[in-house]
């Protein structure tokens, strides 16, 4: 408990009576927000969004290149993306230690920030690999993990932006589980695709092209489920 009171005798009203568990009571004159008083609503809310939204434009990007692989592949969406998304991280990482008050602990914000930009990362990554052969994806259907990809990428959004709207943890949890359950339909479609992989009516090299390139994708899927696990626990803790 806080208590904050003129001195007596002053003849002053008090502002701020007291503080418990984070509720306060005010008189008339001082109606403002719990969250500005504290520094609440700052800008690490507004940062971790956008940071996710360029997890998202990439994701974007790259299910527009997968409707198109015969035709060359353009790297500058994703590098732009990317940089951007590190610029925002960058920001992030900055404002931390010099934020008096944070919305959340500095750990998580930290946490989350990263978990978020390694999803460009590896979309970036992968478009770079196709670069290198392209004529082993001509004709190749990346639909099935993109579009589990496209999904998971957007619940990581809605997710993130559940934070700012008051910490509501049977949403989180339900986006949760829906990642976790993409996660494993795309573990199971890795089996699938080996199963083509190794049947023998693939070129080697193809096959060592192809296998790097499904692995990539799955692995940016297992980029938008860890910063689910992040946000998850973020808010598991404080609500």
């Amino acid at each position: 408990m806080l208590e904050f009171a003129s001195g007596p005798g002053s003849g002053e009203r008090p502002t701020i009576f007291m503080i418990y568990d984070w509720q306060f009571v005010f008189d008339t004159d001082a109606m403002f927000s719990l969250q500005r008083l504290l520094g609440k609503e700052d800008k690490f809310f507004t940062l971790l969004e956008a940071s996710a939204q360029e997890a998202r434009t990439s994701v974007q990007a790259l299910v527009k290149v997968s409707k198109s692989l015969d035709q060359p592949v353009i790297l500058d969406e994703f590098a732009h993306s990317r940089r951007k998304d590190k610029e925002i991280t960058k920001e992030i990482s900055t404002a931390v230690y010099t934020t008096f008050v944070t919305a959340l602990e500095r750990e998580d914000i930290e946490d989350l920030s990263n978990a978020l930009y390694k999803i460009p990362k590896t979309v970036e990554k992968f478009t770079e690999r196709i670069l290198l052969a392209p004529q082993h994806v001509r004709g190749i259907d990346f639909s099935t993990q993109i579009g589990l990809l496209e999904r998971a990428a957007d619940h990581v959004c809605e997710m993130v932006k559940t934070l700012r709207e008051g910490m509501d943890l049977e949403k989180i949890k339900d986006l949760n589980d829906k990642l976790q359950y993409l996660e494993g339909e795309a573990d199971k479609h890795m089996m699938t695709l080996y199963k083509d992989l190794f049947s023998g009516k693939h070129e080697a090299i193809q096959v060592i092209a192809l296998k790097d390139l499904y692995e990539l994708l799955e692995k940016i899927i297992d980029r938008c489920r860890d910063a689910g696990n992040v946000l998850a626990h973020i808010v598991l803790k404080n609500s």
